[in-house]
């Protein structure tokens, strides 16, 4: 059965929830005045839950966190730091033939606060006029059609195209939270931050596929704001980063760190990979990425079981195409050793685990979709690279 997807304010939890029938669970987002600061998973008998299981579940879930961000409300201390004027940014959504996600996401975007932003739609490739045709219900954005295809080609016109110094990322299939944006730039207060990212929570958990996904691959990485520092971190996993479905950067960081990869991201042999090669290009470079969970936005996951496997799949592809690039190109011969930790540590147990049917296993052709990804992989980079030098001949 599917899961109901609740957005509560642990302030002003309702007497009781009342969800469809056809729910036996509901994934509970847990805010403390507006904040998030956890997730819970509940079971729902009759579609409904009452206020007082629901409390104690919810503040057992927060845990600590509950009590250090009521402690820092009631301090009125932010752990950001003082921000002296909101900046003003460009919001850049980048698309290819999806306009019913499209629509979603831009009606999401005109819900955040006017702070003077500028709208951007990436079109990337299109095989048709309809997000041409959409994005003329929304004045407020400007349409930009780019010829080269992949999701790095469309981040790199679309960081052409800003006029302003930040830039912020939502991919199509997400619908940003109200207060998505001034989180993401409000981290940008300290000058050494070149990136950062937020918390991503699913739109809906309606198939099969979208519940392993979340079980398997969340977006989400946690409800703690986190610093990570080039100069203190190995700048080689950047998985614990975020991803690019929310992100923002610092638009005069292309001149020292230069523009997206071009070889990389879905829409090429590489399938992705695209964010994790700049999130480490940032952090060798000596430079921050915040991840913060204020910066929320909702992603639908793919729904049936094929565009789970092919979305492992090019995971895989784009792990071992992005760690190609750094072997191939910044000669850090210590990505075999990264590859070789992932399949002994990680991999093979999961595999193994699936196999011989243990509880909560993850389904053996989920892994073997992947480790197939993998094997391509570094073939892909290569592969991606012609291919590109050959469309821009």
């Amino acid at each position: 059965m599917a899961t109901a997807i609740l957005d509560l304010e642990m302030s002003k939890l309702p007497l009781e929830i009342t969800v469809e029938e056809r729910y036996s669970k509901a994934l509970v987002l847990i805010r403390l005045h507006g904040k998030p600061i956890g997730q819970a998973l509940l079971s729902v008998v009759g579609g409904r839950i009452e206020r007082a299981q629901l409390q104690e579940i919810l503040m057992n879930a927060a845990g600590e966190n509950l009590w250090k961000n009521w402690l820092y409300d009631a301090l009125a201390w932010d752990e950001r730091g003082p921000l002296q004027a909101m900046p003003i940014a460009t919001v850049a959504v980048c698309t290819r033939d999806r306009p019913e996600d499209l629509r979603r996401c831009l009606e999401a975007l005109m819900q955040l606060p006017d702070d003077g932003q500028e709208y951007l739609v990436i079109d990337n490739c299109p095989a048709t006029d309809a997000t041409k045709e959409l994005v003329k219900n929304y004045p407020q954005v400007r349409y930009v059609r780019e010829e080269v295809p992949g999701s790095s080609a469309a981040r790199n016109r679309a960081l052409r195209e800003a006029k302003h110094e930040f830039v912020a990322f939502t991919d199509d299939d997400a619908a940003p939270d109200q207060n998505w944006l001034r989180s993401l730039l409000w981290n940008f207060s300290d000058p050494r931050v070149m990136c950062v990212t937020g918390l991503v929570m699913p739109l809906e958990l309606e198939t099969e596929a979208q519940e392993w996904f979340e079980r398997y691959s969340p977006h989400g990485r946690g409800f703690e704001r986190r610093i990570f520092d080039g100069a203190h971190c190995n700048p080689l996993i950047v998985a614990p980063v975020g991803v690019s479905a929310s992100m923002a950067l610092r638009k005069s960081s292309i001149d020292s760190i230069g523009l997206f990869d071009e070889a990389l991201g879905a829409g090429t042999p590489t399938v992705g990979g695209e964010d994790c090669e700049l999130f480490a290009r940032i952090l060798r470079a000596g430079y921050r990425i915040v991840y913060d969970p204020r910066a929320l936005s909702w992603h639908r996951h793919r729904r049936t079981w094929e565009e789970l496997q092919k979305t492992l799949q090019g995971y895989g592809i784009g792990v071992y195409a992005f760690w190609t690039r750094l072997f191939v190109v910044n000669r850090e011969f210590s990505v075999p050793m990264l590859a070789l930790s992932w399949l002994w540590y990680i991999q093979i147990p999961e595999l193994i685990a699936s196999l011989r049917r243990q509880p909560d296993s993850i389904p053996s052709d989920l892994l073997l979709a992947q480790l197939r990804g993998c094997i391509s992989g570094r073939k892909a980079y290569f592969v991606s690279r012609k291919w590109l030098q050959k469309i821009k001949e």
